[in-house]
């Protein structure tokens, strides 16, 4: 097959590929999910920990499926018992108690890395859903406090226990630990 066939065939697909993607751009710009929506309504009121301790992968599936009537209004720990209730008011539902096989509500909590005890290895980075953590491989790590949800999903893959969630009023552990004199 010579270039002088190809090139026309090559061309025509990049005009149809662009003409496509202009248009998907438009209608995306254009087409925004209603906020009145119960699955947005219902995300609202979800701390956004992404921590899956409802065993959904964060919190617009879990909204997704309360909405859908798949899961329960009382999965979520790191919202407790105030969640559960203003979940309750939006779909007219009773308020229950947490369940406690999804865990226990904890004050609001941020990670904190010993950087003289962190190795590098890296393996907390792709656990933390909101990329709250900097660091490279062989290179100490550092959480980014205002990003960090206090999902504790950094913990388990750590091989030297060098992280640690301190209660978020606590300014001073969080300085203490992060200075290596936990």
């Amino acid at each position: 097959m010579s270039a002088s066939t190809l090139l026309p065939a090559v061309g025509a697909a990049a005009g149809l590929a662009a003409t496509l993607g202009a248009v998907l751009g438009w209608v995306a710009a254009r087409v925004r999910p209603d906020p009145a929506s119960l699955v947005e309504r219902i995300d609202a009121l979800l701390p956004q920990t992404q921590c899956g301790q409802c065993l959904y992968p964060g919190c617009r599936p879990y909204a997704q499926a309360i909405a859908a009537g798949a899961a329960d209004i009382d999965r979520c720990p790191p919202g407790g018992e105030r969640t559960v209730r203003d979940l309750a008011a939006l779909l007219g539902r009773e308020p229950r108690p947490l369940d406690p096989r999804y865990g226990t509500t904890l004050p609001p909590q941020l990670a904190v890395i010993d950087e003289s005890r962190c190795i590098g290895c890296a393996l907390c980075l792709p656990a933390c859903p909101v990329d709250a953590i900097v660091g490279a491989p062989r290179y100490m790590h550092t959480v980014i406090a205002a990003q960090c949800t206090g999902c504790a999903l950094c913990l388990p893959p750590c091989p030297v226990d060098c992280i640690a969630m301190v209660d978020v009023a606590a300014p001073a552990a969080t300085a203490t630990y992060h200075a290596g004199h936990a």
